[in-house]
C-alpha cells in the first residue's frame, strides 16, 4: 500500500505580519510607516496577495491528499517525508532556504506577486497549481535537477546550499587560511552553483572580467577568493577556479575561527577552528525543481 501523498506549503511571514508583531496593532504599524514616508496600504496589499495565494493553493490540494504549512523559521524543526510535494509561495530566496532540508522531494515555486520577484525559482502562477498537482498523480511532473554545493568539516559537520557556500571570518576581520598550499588572507571564499550564478557569484565573476559560470543543472561549481591580500606571508596565486563532479576544494583554517554558511543563512552557520579542514564539493543530492 502506497503512502498518502502530502503537500507541504512553505511560506514566510510578510512585512505586514512582522510590523504587527513589532508594533502590536494596525494603527501603530501605520503610524510607524507614516513617520518614515511609507504607506501601510501598499504593505497590506502585498500581504493580502500572499494570503490569497496561500488560500488558492490550499483549495487546489486534491481531496485524497494530506497537506500542511510550515513557516521559514520552522524549517529546521520540520521533518519532510519522502512522499511529500513541496510548494513554496514567496520569493526565490525561500526556495533556496528550503532546499537544504530536502532529499529528492519535488519543489513547485509559486510567485504570489508577479512583477515584484525575479521569478527564477518561483516560476509558476497560482493558476498553474491545480494542473501541476494533477501531473504529480499522473507521474508526468516536469522536474529539473539543480546542482547543489556541500561544505564538509573534518569533525563531521556539514551543510548543503543551493546558491553558494561562504567561508570567512565571523566579523569584518581578514580570514586567514591555507588554500591549495598557499597561505592567504582575504575577505573570504565563495563557492557557487549555476543557480547562484545570478547572485553573489555573478558579481564576483564580473569583477574578474566576466568569468564563465556554470548552468543551474551543470555538475560544476565556481569558486572565488574575495579581496585576497598580497604580503610577505600571504599569496594571491589561487583566487578562482571551478570544480567538477569528482573534485573538491580544501581549506585549512589558520585563524582562531572561521564560519561556514550557505545561501546567506548566517544564523545556521558552522564554525571551524584553528587547524580544521573545510572541504567543499558538489553535493550528492540535487534540488528537483518543477
Amino acid at each position: 500500500m502506497s503512502l498518502r501523498r502530502r503537500l507541504v506549503l512553505v511560506h514566510r511571514r510578510t512585512e505586514y505580519e512582522e510590523l504587527l508583531r513589532r508594533h502590536g496593532t494596525h494603527g501603530q504599524a501605520e503610524f510607524f510607516l507614516r513617520t518614515r514616508g511609507r504607506d501601510l496600504a501598499q504593505v497590506q496589499a502585498m500581504h493580502d496577495a500572499v494570503e490569497g495565494a496561500r488560500a488558492a493553493v490550499a483549495a487546489a490540494v486534491p481531496p485524497e491528499w494530506a497537506w500542511t504549512e510550515v513557516e521559514r523559521e520552522d524549517l529546521g524543526r520540520f521533518l519532510f517525508a519522502p512522499e511529500d510535494v513541496v510548494l513554496v509561495v514567496g520569493q526565490d530566496g525561500l526556495v533556496a532556504n528550503v532546499a537544504a532540508s530536502l532529499d529528492g522531494q519535488p519543489v513547485i515555486g509559486v510567485d504570489p506577486l508577479p512583477g515584484e520577484n525575479a521569478g527564477v525559482l518561483v516560476r509558476h502562477s497560482i493558476d498553474e497549481v491545480p494542473a501541476l498537482l494533477g501531473r504529480v498523480e499522473a507521474g508526468t511532473l516536469p522536474v529539473r535537477e539543480l546542482t547543489m554545493v556541500r561544505a564538509h568539516l573534518d569533525d563531521g559537520q556539514e551543510l548543503t546550499a543551493l546558491n553558494e557556500v561562504f567561508v570567512g571570518h565571523p566579523s569584518h576581520q581578514s580570514a586567514r587560511y591555507v588554500l591549495a598550499g598557499e597561505r592567504q588572507s582575504s575577505s573570504g571564499l565563495v563557492v557557487g552553483t549555476g543557480t547562484g550564478a545570478t547572485g553573489w557569484c555573478a558579481s564576483l565573476a564580473h569583477e574578474r572580467g566576466g568569468r564563465e559560470l556554470p548552468a543551474p543543472d551543470e555538475s560544476r561549481l565556481a569558486w572565488f577568493v574575495r579581496e585576497a591580500w598580497p604580503s610577505p606571508t600571504t599569496g594571491v596565486e589561487h583566487t578562482e577556479g571551478s570544480l567538477g563532479p569528482d573534485q573538491s576544494l580544501e581549506l585549512r583554517v589558520d585563524s582562531d575561527e572561521l564560519v561556514v554558511f550557505g545561501d546567506g543563512m548566517e544564523a545556521e552557520r558552522l564554525t571551524a577552528t584553528w587547524g580544521q579542514t573545510v572541504r567543499i564539493s558538489i553535493a550528492p543530492r540535487t534540488l528537483r525543481l518543477v
